[in-house]
Parts: C-alpha cells; structure tokens; sequence
C-alpha cells in the first residue's frame, strides 16, 4: 500500500462523514426543495505544480466509494494557456456535467478552461486569477507576504520540453531539503518523501503568463483554503476565494497540499460541489 494511504482509512471514513455533513449543511442550508434525480457528475481532479496526480488518490477513493465517475489529468505544467487547451481536449471526451478541482497552480489551469459541461469549480489551496493576472504577481510578498517558496527552496533546471521552439525549457522544483517543511508540513516522513518523488517540476513561464477570461465569472465555485500554507499565504487565498467563490468558502488547519493531508475535509467540499 502506498505510503498516501496507510493507516487513513478509519479516519477518513468516520471523519469524512461528519465533515461532509457539516459543509454541506454550511453552504446550503439544512433543507432543500426535491427534484428530480440527474446524473452525475464526472469530477476530474487537476494537480498542480510540485506534484503529480497521485496527490489525488485518497480523495479520488473517496469520491468513488460515494458513486461519482472520477478522472484525473496529467497536468504537463507548461502554462495556463498550454495546459488548459490539453485539459479542454480530455473533457470533450467526457459525456454529461464536469466537476473540475484544481490545487495549487491547478487552480489557474481550471481558471482558464471554458467548456459548457463545466458545472462547477473548486479550488483547493489554489490559485484563482483574474483576467491578467498572473502567479509570480499574486505571490507579490509586499501584498500578501508568508510564502517560502522561494530560493534556495526553489531551485531551477533546463528540461527537455516538445512544447516551445528549440525543445528546451527553464522549470522550477523543490529542493528535496526543504520539501516536507514547505509543500506539506502536516504530513509523516515517508509520504513526504513519496510526494517528493513524484514531484513535476513546473515550467518558469508558467508563473509569468497572464490569465485569460476567468471561468468563475461563469461557472459557480468553491474554495477551500488551507489556514497554515506555506506557499500560497492564506489571506492571498482569502482574497481570491472573495472574487471566485464568495458564500462557498471553508477553511481547515492545513498546510498546502491538503488533498493528501487532509482528504476528508477536501473530499466533503467536493461531494458539496457536485451535488449542489
């Protein structure tokens, strides 16, 4: 068993199921008109930078057992513009309602992805960018300060990369010494150095390109903001949260990567989402 999971599965069984009922409750109410039965929604879990889309196992095992088709993407990191014309490709094969979660840089890929299945977003610690607004500018430290990621945490290196002219890119990563107290505080050695090894590095550019139209002015959002991250500051998440998904907002005593740390509290805004 893989070290995401060990020893989770009472915990997230029991803790799930009364945090699910609280959030849900929190955001709509104790009561709701019938309607008739619809199907489904097809959640896809978009990973962000740092990681790959194992991050998502728990949540996905969850999101399962509740009886929702899940997908994930492999996000490639190369930027917003790149990144969601791919995820675009992957939802045009899905039939019926989208639900798209997006972590971390995630965030600005599902920011910038327009499909009319799309029912919903929700953001997980994750980047929501207005029009022309970028990653490097909102992590601005005179604005919000509080993120480490930052040098020598934050380390460069040139990557083969098919998707620019020349096939050579500049990506960054996280120094294996300072992922655990950085990415994911709040979780044991041993799945800290499994993140670490599935950890994506990140194209530079990628945190310099403008965002386009975003989809929450469209698509009703949600977002859960991880009160002890140490890469996106929490007020920075606030204020995004404000534009993007105001009156469906929690928070939780988390560090950034909640979806691993934190999979119940993630799984229950999720299943709120999908079944508002």
């Amino acid at each position: 068993m893989s070290s995401f999971s060990r020893n989770r599965p009472l915990r997230r069984g029991v803790l799930g199921v009364f945090i699910v009922v609280g959030i849900v409750l929190g955001l709509f109410g104790a009561s709701a008109p019938a309607r008739a039965v619809e199907p489904k929604p097809t959640i896809v879990l978009v990973h962000g930078a740092f990681a790959d889309s194992s991050g998502w196992r728990d949540v996905a095992a969850t999101l399962t057992a509740a009886g929702y088709p899940v997908q994930t993407f492999d996000n490639p990191l190369r930027g917003p513009a790149y990144d969601s014309a791919l995820l675009e490709k992957q939802l045009s094969t899905i039939t019926g309602p989208v639900v798209l979660v997006g972590h971390s840089y995630g965030g600005a890929v599902i920011t910038n992805t327009h499909d009319p299945d799309v029912v919903a977003n929700v953001y997980i610690a994750a980047f929501a960018p207005e029009r022309g607004e970028f990653v490097q500018g909102l992590l601005n430290p005179l604005t919000y300060p509080g993120s480490r990621l930052l040098p020598p945490a934050l380390q460069l290196k040139i990557v083969d990369d098919a998707s620019v002219p020349g096939g050579k890119n500049v990506d960054g990563y996280i120094a294996e010494p300072y992922f655990h107290e950085i990415f994911a505080q709040d979780v044991d050695a041993a799945t800290a150095a499994d993140m670490y090894a599935h950890q994506k590095s990140a194209a530079l550019v990628a945190n310099l390109e403008p965002s386009g139209d975003p989809s929450w002015r469209k698509v009703r959002s949600w977002y859960l903001i991880s009160g002890q991250d140490r890469v996106i500051p929490p007020a920075l998440q606030r204020f995004m949260a404000s534009r993007a998904a105001p009156g469906r907002t929690a928070q939780i005593d988390a560090g950034h990567a909640s979806l691993v740390s934190r999979p119940d509290a993630v799984s229950a805004i999720v299943l709120a989402a999908a079944g508002a």
